[in-house]
């Protein structure tokens, strides 16, 4: 945990923020179950949350280098250079609309529409460990084309609407120009249906193997002509399947059957030196089908193109860790710098627990009759043996005063604004 706060310790100018944060990431890591400023502030030992709060809103930090740090340290740690950059979003549920970016939109979170703040994520796949490296908070269109609603929630004048492909190739773009390793990039088919995305990747040289939708249309003959992903699956002989395992899961080896197109799905750039190729995954035991795009700078293998596709999970299982183990959906922050700054401090606990189960796992002997630790493991031991909870009484009376005391001029404050509102003539 040391190593993970002391590499952005330096980009505080004053110690108190400087020790707000490590207090604010050490207690994410806690086992609150709610991880507010109000509940970090109390697990700290902070007489009032202002501290915690002014490290969110007014304290001078600067997020994105943080972020840098964090990134450069997981590289340091994971990189290699067949690593795979994922690519994926998130939704927060969210009520009014005075949040950053919050509108009714479609999140996979709900698995429908909902009133809803959507962050883009960038995670890093290495040989031995993944975690998250980098975040962007989506701005619909309602938001950047209200430019008072944008200064309210302090969204820099610069910033203009973007899609969310755009959003992804943005970080991955700063993740080159940083230097970080790797050679692939794997996404669901939200970003995989994108040419413009596609042609991000293909200029940067990295290989990729995207999921499109199964109405997704294919280019053949050099893209003479257009055929839907599932209609081409349909007339595959059965010799074109391959069974393969996609990695381990929490059940053994993720086996699926194979059928992979060579050298097809050309799209129609003639500085285009790569190998296009279309790759169909089929469920052992339902038969549904997944399509890929795929697309080499070099001539690849079938197994290289399985081994990433089967990486894309692990930015759901990043999401799932996030979330669950360090509260990355449990902010109550409504600007444009909380948000990306909570998020970041999340990110920097979920680095903690990802490279402490890596060292873990490369540290434990061959054949122990254990699985390896997983991060929710990690984290009830840091707490066992590293965090110490405060269990001082009148602390804790103190805060249940001062909460009941904040919420019932909260409580005034409502009423007294209702009841202007209803004499109003």
């Amino acid at each position: 945990m040391a190593g993970v706060l002391g590499c952005f310790a330096g980009r505080f100018g004053r110690v108190e923020p400087r020790r707000c944060a490590a207090a604010f990431v050490t207690g994410l890591l806690t086992e609150l179950e709610v991880k507010t400023c109000w509940q970090l502030a109390e697990q700290a030992g902070h007489a009032r949350p202002d501290g915690m709060q002014r490290l969110l809103y007014r304290a001078v930090w600067d997020a994105d280098a943080v972020r840098d740090d964090l990134r450069q340290l997981i590289v340091g740690r994971f990189g290699g250079p067949d690593a795979v950059l994922v690519v994926d979003e998130t939704g927060d549920l969210k009520k009014g609309v005075h949040s950053v970016g919050v509108q009714r939109q479609y999140t996979g979170t709900a698995g429908r529409i909902e009133n809803s703040q959507v962050g883009v994520f960038l995670g890093y796949a290495g040989s031995d460990g993944h975690t998250l490296i980098d975040r962007r908070v989506y701005l619909p269109a309602s938001w950047t084309d209200d430019r008072t609603r944008c200064q309210a929630a302090g969204v820099p004048d610069e910033v203009g609407f973007a899609t969310r492909s755009e959003l992804a190739a943005d970080m991955i773009t700063a993740a080159l120009d940083a230097g970080v390793p790797a050679g692939w990039v794997a996404a669901d088919e939200a970003y995989g249906n994108s040419a413009a995305f596609r042609a991000h990747l293909r200029h940067h040289q990295l290989g990729y193997v995207l999921a499109v939708s199964r109405s997704h249309l294919v280019p053949l003959d050099g893209g003479r002509t257009r055929v839907r992903a599932d209609r081409i699956a349909v007339n595959l002989p059965k010799t074109a399947w391959q069974r393969r395992s996609a990695g381990s899961g929490s059940k053994g080896p993720r086996y699926y059957d194979w059928a992979w197109l060579d050298d097809v799905c050309t799209d129609a750039d003639p500085d285009d030196a790569g190998r296009h190729s279309l790759l169909i995954r089929r469920n052992t035991t339902t038969g549904e089908l997944a399509f890929y795009r795929c697309w080499t700078p070099k001539p690849a293998t079938l197994a290289q193109l399985v081994r990433v596709a089967g990486i894309r999970w692990t930015v759901e299982e990043s999401f799932q860790a996030a979330k669950g183990q360090v509260g990355l959906d449990q902010h109550q922050v409504r600007r444009w710098d909380s948000w990306h700054r909570f998020t970041t401090l999340a990110l920097a606990a979920l680095a903690v627990l990802a490279i402490c189960a890596a060292d873990a796992a490369r540290h434990d002997p061959a054949d122990t009759g254990l699985i390896k630790l997983t991060v929710n493991e990690v984290r009830r031991l840091i707490n066992a043996s590293i965090i110490r909870p405060i269990s001082n009484l009148a602390h804790r009376l103190r805060w249940s005063q001062w909460r009941r005391r904040h919420q019932a001029r909260a409580r005034r404050s409502h009423y007294t604004r209702r009841l202007n509102l209803e004499l109003q003539p």
